[in-house]
């Protein structure tokens, strides 16, 4: 069994359909263990907020989303024991310090960070030491 960082980008698409959903459907379903900076939950109940918003779930669905991501299967780590690295790696990636907690705690455990942000794997892709901690979920099964 192999262990991997996952964002929230991924997670939301373990709930919502969305483009790429079934790759990250089919990482699910994998024999994995999943890990990721506690932020994670309060990214994916904004993004579930943005998406009532936009009138793409209605009012209803977002109290049963959040409980549902909240109940996944994702070994949660403080911010607090990686804020320093993050801050590190997002001023040597230029990325924000919330992608870089992700990017952080893979860097820690020796894993990937599988993501479906396209722009942020692109941007770590060209950081020699962290192009090996990034995949994109759609490229795992291709």
């Amino acid at each position: 069994m192999s262990l991997f960082v996952i964002d929230a980008s991924v997670v939301i698409k373990w709930f919502i359909p969305e483009t790429h959903s079934d790759a990250a459907r089919q990482l699910l379903m994998s024999a994995h263990e999943y890990f990721a900076p506690d932020l994670l939950f309060a990214e994916t109940a904004n993004t579930i907020r943005k998406k009532i918003r936009r009138g793409e779930l209605s009012v209803e669905d977002g109290p049963r989303l959040v409980a549902d991501v909240g109940r996944v299967a994702v070994e949660s780590v403080s911010c607090r024991t990686l804020a320093e690295d993050a801050h590190a790696l997002a001023n040597t990636a230029g990325q924000t310090v919330y992608d870089a907690l992700y990017v952080a705690l893979a860097v820690r455990l020796e894993t990937s960070l599988i993501t479906a942000d396209d722009r942020l794997a692109a941007a770590l892709s060209r950081v020699p030491m962290l192009a090996g901690h990034v995949q994109l979920v759609q490229d795992l099964f291709s």
